[in-house]
């Protein structure tokens, strides 16, 4: 290679200097957490460690129990069902975490040992990429990876991709100072790594490695995770907070309480029959406790999150991490980015202007470019140049074939395009025996060759290429000339006449994906901000955000857009009072978009980022969720929380109503288990200062709280989501997760079936009965506790009336029928699950839930005689419906 004979590169002492001074050409992998710390970590739960102590206290009592009163070791079955509600509810999230961590894995390796040509002591040799060093001159040919950034000493016709990085499908390159372009994220001569040399050739000095370069930067934000809390965490914090402030006082009212009754009730104090007062005092606090806080909700929360990851995955959102399920229903801001997300990442043909379409035309296009159409695939790719791929594209649409062109021509002499010609040309021996000079550029450079402009004058070009750069299309003009045989064209590496024919010209575009104009208005009308970021020009961005709704030329201006060098000037402050205007960040370098998340995320407002490219990565690790394509880069995926399979804005609508209907499903499920551990709380509470003995025990509450809430909770999570969700409004992140109207329904229909249950508990302790006929016949005496029976009949009772009251969580804020079943098959199935399982429970039960088998007629009458629950919830829904303007939300079934 003679043009670089004057290049000697490092000695190999220079070498290990630099490698000492500045590292070596490796990006440092990100310190994975073991499985155990990630399993630990699932204890940090507000309601996990709520479980935890009530589970010790409860051993404690088990062992005083044991040892202390000689009880049988079935007094240990409590503390067991308390800690098997703890491993099941961090176990399952745990396990689904690292399914769906398995099916990212590999993702961002990257292979460091991949050969890259650099000039040392004199000569050309190979290296492995992590071999490279800063000072070393590499050589770049077509189609190799950029190994390291580097400042650029040639560069001939080198176009490269940096769409991974900036966002920038092409970016002409050039040693030129001069020629850069003022607008561009890095400067015109220098290389970055990780980026792909689409066409030409050129050399460059590397200035930095590893981690130094700005993919490394990149790739090292990308691994911090910031610790963002997600709104439903926040919430279920603070509903965790509430039942540990209400359960704790109650307990400690309760010992406190009893105590003092025994002061005011005994005659003379005696230290053995006060410790065992106390102690059973204690016994009655851990059951309260036990009873108040509802064991199955973790497990619950989970289970609802893991059903709605794997529903969504069937709308093209295949998510990771569990939280992200819910967290894009309370998404505010969505930071997009524009290449691949909002448009194709295919340049295309928008507009062409010819005199002439015919063969001249199509073989001046097929033979005058670099690129070449992947045709095997589903999908066809250009390969090389993306502009000049556009060309052959429009080629192909016409049922033109470029290949059978080029064989049918030979080429003479080429001038490759270059950013100081603006132009390339090529003379060929044309199919029709005669020899063309073809020339593709600049317009405006183009029809200044030529003496014909075949009725265009040159105003008309600058009109409409005006029109079309205003639009952010790229144009190109075309012009020919027959050349004689002994004519000289090209001279000097240029063209050396100026009596071309002028062709016409193209206007080129990526184009906007047609469903993204109407997935963007269905966010914003959901509350949803939208702001693009982009590594694209001004123009390019402004026009993007035109066609897609989001920028209005009347009403948007400059306070609405700001480019990445402007954006980098702002301070903190004044980025903050910025933020909430601006629509459009371009000529975005890769960390802005991560500091506008940032700045988004200090005005308490929950942000997804979506991107494709590695210079997304750290952004989608810092939002709220991240939402990578399924055709971005590696780096970006693993960064994210959810991958859009189908590269689809529209999908990102359906995983907001995802995200909005589950959380109204967990609000319906949070409403039914409250209802249900209010009532037995009070229930346990006033039976306990009545002397009465406590009508639920610890192993019915944990199979009430456990099993039926679990099975509950999957069948209010198996509810389709309602497309209504997506007319209102993000919900406030700093908004209690129970309700007002929530808080309603809890105290009064818990108020009304404590008062049903004490009246029937003290119905049964104060009359000995059989079978529940007996209830017509047997009249009221003397307290004399409950019967095992008794007490399974009061249990069974407790369980109908929760069961459905599980109808009436259904249908709350729907404003439909708690029997409209409509896809619902799931639901179904498991409220009778839970009925089989409640016959089961008091069938085979026995010792361990202290009831005993209920006869058939017993069994008729409480389901029965429970069921008008839904009847009387269905009237009080009528008639809230007439009070005002009735909106039944319309279901939909994914599938």
């Amino acid at each position: 290679m003679s043009e670089n004979r004057h290049y000697t590169g490092l000695t190999e002492d220079e070498v290990a200097e630099s490698r000492r001074l500045n590292g070596s050409n490796l990006l440092t992998p990100p310190q994975k957490e073991s499985l155990l710390m990630r399993f630990l970590k699932k204890f940090g739960d507000p309601l996990i460690v709520i479980l935890i102590i009530a589970g010790a206290l409860s051993v404690g009592i088990s062992c005083y129990e044991y040892w202390g009163l000689g009880k049988s070791g079935s007094v240990f079955f409590e503390p067991i069902g308390i800690f098997v509600a703890i491993l099941l509810a961090t176990g399952l999230a745990f396990i689904f975490e690292v399914k769906a961590d398995r099916e990212f894995a590999v993702l961002n390796q990257v292979n460091d040992d991949e050969p890259v040509m650099v000039i040392r002591n004199g000569n050309a040799i190979q290296i492995a990429k992590k071999d490279v060093v800063v000072g070393d001159i590499v050589l770049l040919n077509t189609g190799d990876e950029v190994p390291a950034d580097g400042e650029l000493l040639e560069a001939v016709s080198l176009n490269i991709d940096e769409s991974t990085l900036t966002g920038e499908p092409i970016s002409r390159k050039s040693v030129e100072m001069n020629s850069e372009d003022s607008e561009s994220t890095f400067p015109q001569n220098h290389a970055m790594r990780g980026t792909k040399v689409m066409e030409g050739h050129g050399v460059m000095r590397v200035y930095a490695v590893g981690d130094n370069t700005e993919n490394g930067k990149v790739y090292e934000a990308a691994q911090i995770d910031d610790g963002v809390k997600t709104p439903l965490n926040e919430q279920l914090d603070g509903l965790g907070r509430l039942i540990t402030f209400a359960s704790y006082g109650i307990a400690a009212a309760v010992v406190i309480g009893r105590l003092l009754m025994y002061f005011i009730d005994s005659d003379g104090f005696n230290w053995v029959e006060f410790i065992a007062y106390a102690l059973e005092s204690l016994m009655i606090a851990v059951t309260l406790i036990v009873v108040a806080v509802p064991e199955g909700l973790p497990m619950a929360v989970t289970l609802s999150l893991a059903y709605s990851m794997r529903s969504m995955l069937k709308t093209n959102n295949l998510v990771r991490r569990l939280h992200a399920c819910e967290t894009m229903g309370a998404t505010t801001v969505i930071c997009t980015d524009k290449t691949g997300t909002l448009t194709q990442n295919q340049m295309q043909v928008s507009k062409s202007k010819f005199s002439r379409y015919d063969e001249l035309l199509y073989e001046g296009i097929a033979i005058n470019s670099t690129a070449e159409l992947d045709t095997s695939g589903p999908r066809t790719v250009v390969l090389g140049n993306p502009t000049e791929g556009a060309l052959l594209l429009w080629l192909k649409d016409r049922d033109v074939d470029y290949k059978e062109l080029r064989k049918k021509a030979e080429r003479v002499a080429e001038v490759p395009f270059t950013t100081e010609l603006k132009y390339m040309a090529t003379v060929v021996q044309s199919a029709s025996g005669k020899r063309i000079l073809y020339v593709k550029g600049a317009p405006e450079i183009v029809y200044s060759m030529s003496r014909d402009g075949v009725g265009v004058t040159n105003d008309d070009i600058e009109t409409e290429l005006l029109e079309y750069q205003n639009q952010g299309m790229r144009t190109l003009g075309f012009a020919y000339r027959e050349v004689g045989d002994d004519e000289t064209v090209i001279a000097g590496g240029r063209i050396v006449v100026n009596d071309l024919l002028f062709l016409g010209f193209v206007a080129i575009s990526d184009p906007v994906r047609a469903d993204v104009p109407d997935a963007v208005k269905e966010v914003v009308n959901a509350g949803i901000k939208v702001k693009i970021v982009t590594g694209d020009t001004v123009g390019t961005a402004k026009e993007i955000g035109r066609q897609i709704g989001l920028w209005n030329n009347d009403t948007d201006g400059e306070r609405n857009i700001i480019t990445g060098s402007e954006f980098a000037l702002l301070t903190d402050e004044q980025l903050n009072e910025r933020i909430d205007d601006l629509k459009i960040i371009a000529r975005a370098r890769p960390m802005d978009k991560k500091r506008i998340v940032e700045a988004l995320q200090a005005r308490n407002e929950v942000v997804a980022v979506t991107g494709d490219g590695t210079n997304d990565a750290p952004a989608l690790k810092t939002a709220h969720v991240g939402l990578s394509m399924g055709d971005g880069t590696s780096v970006a995926k693993e960064a994210s929380d959810i991958t859009i399979i189908d590269n689809s804005f529209t999908s990102i609508g359906r995983a907001v109503m995802w995200g909005r209907s589950l959380y109204k499903n967990i609000q319906r499920f949070i409403l039914f288990q409250m209802t249900v551990n209010v009532v037995a709380c009070i229930v346990v509470l006033v039976g306990a200062f009545m002397g009465m003995q406590s009508p639920l025990t610890v192993t019915q509450m944990l199979w009430v709280n456990l099993i039926m809430d679990t099975f509950a909770a999957m069948a209010l999570a198996s509810l389709p989501p309602t497309r209504s969700v997506m007319s209102e409004k993000p919900r406030s992140r700093t908004a209690f997760i129970i309700s007002r109207p929530m808080w309603v329904s809890i105290i009064g229909v818990g108020g009304i079936f404590f008062l049903l249950l004490l009246g029937i508990l003290y119905y049964l302790g104060h009359a000995e009965i059989t079978c529940l006929p007996d209830m017509l016949t047997v009249s009221t005496g003397r307290y004399t506790g409950l019967s095992q029976y008794e007490q399974t009949l009061f249990f069974t009772i407790f369980v109908f009336l929760q069961f459905w009251n599980m109808f009436n969580a259904k249908a709350f804020a729907t404003g439909r029928s708690a029997f409209h079943f409509r896809n619902c098959n799931g639901y179904i199935v498991i409220a009778l699950s839970i009925i089989i399982g409640q016959i089961l429970i008091v069938t085979v039960g026995g010792e361990l839930f202290n009831v005993e088998p209920l006869k058939l007629v017993d069994w008729a009458i409480i389901i029965v005689g429970t069921s008008p629950v839904v009847a009387i919830g269905e009237i009080v829904r009528i008639l809230s419906a007439r009070r005002g303007p009735a909106h039944l939300p319309r279901r939909i079934s994914i599938s």
